[in-house]
């Protein structure tokens, strides 16, 4: 799904193990395993983390740096983004998560190291966290409530980094057990309609009747039926075609 492994997630003095596993799964759920822990306040390893975590993204936990400072969490990476919805007096970039990853990506292709700071749950990021980044991340939510939980803060930045390396297409079709039907079973539904409907003069007055056919015949292929549905049709009328003779 990605060609380059991720940015480092900095979680920086997080205060509740929960939210911390919250994290872990929100990176994992989009290819992400690279986090690293700022002075935890209750302490690591965090059996509540653990727990929130809940199996497979343990080994986000696992294999997760612990530093007692910022600067030391960020010492080998090139380039830094700090999450934060206020207002801050620091001139730097502000971008969306996705211009934020999509410039990620692109640095990180030139092979620099990038790291995303999220801040503690309660106020977040500080002035002095922020200053030691090179771009702010701010998402555009509800002016009136900007508050973000760390995990949703830390989801939707794993979300734009997996969604732009993804090769999924916009759109598809679920189809279950069947497939699209073949030109001539169209065609055959086609006949089959007009057949019993010329029977019971359906196709009325004769004026109009090859214009009604046209129709008819269009809205079959208009519709994107699936072999189930052609047969579907076929015993629709069976069953009409018979409740008649009788």
């Amino acid at each position: 799904m990605m060609t380059l492994h991720g940015p480092t997630f900095i979680l920086v003095r997080p205060q509740m193990g929960e939210n911390i596993g919250a994290a872990a799964r929100a990176m994992l759920n989009f290819g992400l395993d690279n986090m690293r822990v700022v002075a935890p306040r209750d302490g690591w390893p965090n059996p509540r983390a653990v727990a929130m975590a809940s199996g497979a993204a343990g080994k986000v936990l696992d294999r997760a740096g612990v530093f007692q400072t910022l600067p030391d969490a960020v010492a080998d990476c090139a380039f830094v983004f700090a999450t934060t919805a206020r207002s801050r007096e620091l001139i730097k970039p502000i971008m969306t998560p996705e211009r934020a990853m999509a410039h990620a990506r692109a640095l990180m292709q030139s092979g620099q190291k990038v790291a995303v700071l999220f801040g503690p749950e309660r106020a977040g990021l500080e002035n002095d966290d922020v200053a030691r980044a090179n771009a702010i991340i701010s998402v555009p939510v509800n002016p009136d409530f900007p508050s973000l939980n760390l995990a949703q803060a830390v989801l939707l930045c794993a979300y734009e980094w997996c969604r732009q390396g993804s090769t999924q297409a916009p759109e598809t079709m679920a189809m279950g057990r069947t497939e699209y039907a073949p030109a001539i079973e169209i065609e055959k539904l086609g006949d089959h309609y007009e057949q019993c409907l010329d029977e019971i003069g359906f196709f009325f007055p004769d004026t109009k009747a090859d214009s009604m056919k046209l129709n008819l015949r269009n809205l079959w292929t208009r519709v994107a039926l699936t072999r189930a549905d052609v047969q579907m049709f076929h015993g629709i009328l069976r069953k009409f075609t018979r409740s008649r003779e009788k």
